[in-house]
């Protein structure tokens, strides 16, 4: 779907247009339901009994209504001219709200929560909030893929959505970008030390400042 397409589908859809939201949820339903399963196939533990295709079914749809309800708020904060496709922004948004929903344990089948990347999810912890715990889960999530976004270039983020978010293999990133192995190798130690360092300015920015002894 072009950049022009999608922009006019969205508005029409948040406009209102019965026909353009059924073609939204035609166009996005492949995305969403894809990246819905990745995260639930991460997890460590077996089901309850539930199908996954039943999970990933009422997942996807749980996602939609977050993209469209208090009038299409996230959907609204789609911008291609940030360099996200409207279908990766919604498997962004899939993603996040899969995680935050087996999180809570709310209509979960899953015992154990999924396994993210180690350094989008690392500093998690069920103590209560403490600064540290502040990068934890779905804060923490939101905050440093914010600051990836501002950090990269279009190509960054193309190369960050399929090594970090999808975890392709070098192959596949290869072929989907046109780089050499040596040049996915190079990007995948970049953005890794990218997210550390967001990791920690994060942490930094979110420790309060020593007391000086009286």
């Amino acid at each position: 779907m072009s950049e022009a397409l999608a922009r006019s589908l969205v508005e029409r859809a948040l406009a209102g247009e019965a026909s353009a939201v059924r073609r939204l949820v035609a166009a996005l339903t492949p995305v969403i339901q894809a990246r819905v399963a990745r995260i639930l196939m991460r997890c460590r533990s077996a089901s309850r009994g539930r199908e996954i295709r039943q999970e990933v079914e009422d997942l996807t749809q749980d996602v939609f209504v977050a993209l469209l309800e208090n009038d299409g708020r996230i959907l609204r904060n789609w911008d291609p001219d940030r360099g996200m496709s409207l279908q990766n922004f919604a498997g962004l948004v899939a993603e996040r709200q899969a995680i935050s929903i087996l999180r809570s344990g709310r209509r979960s089948p899953w015992t154990e929560d999924p396994t993210l990347s180690t350094d989008l999810d690392a500093g998690r912890t069920s103590r209560p909030p403490t600064p540290e715990g502040r990068v934890a889960g779905r804060e923490f999530y939101d905050e440093i893929l914010d600051r990836v976004r501002q950090a990269l270039s279009p190509k960054g983020l193309q190369l960050f959505e399929l090594i970090v978010l999808e975890e392709r293999s070098v192959e596949e990133v290869c072929a989907e970008a046109g780089m050499t192995p040596d040049a996915v190798y190079a990007w995948r130690s970049r953005l890794m030390k990218l997210l550390r360092k967001l990791r920690a300015d994060i942490l930094s920015e979110s420790t309060p400042p020593a007391r000086m002894p009286v």
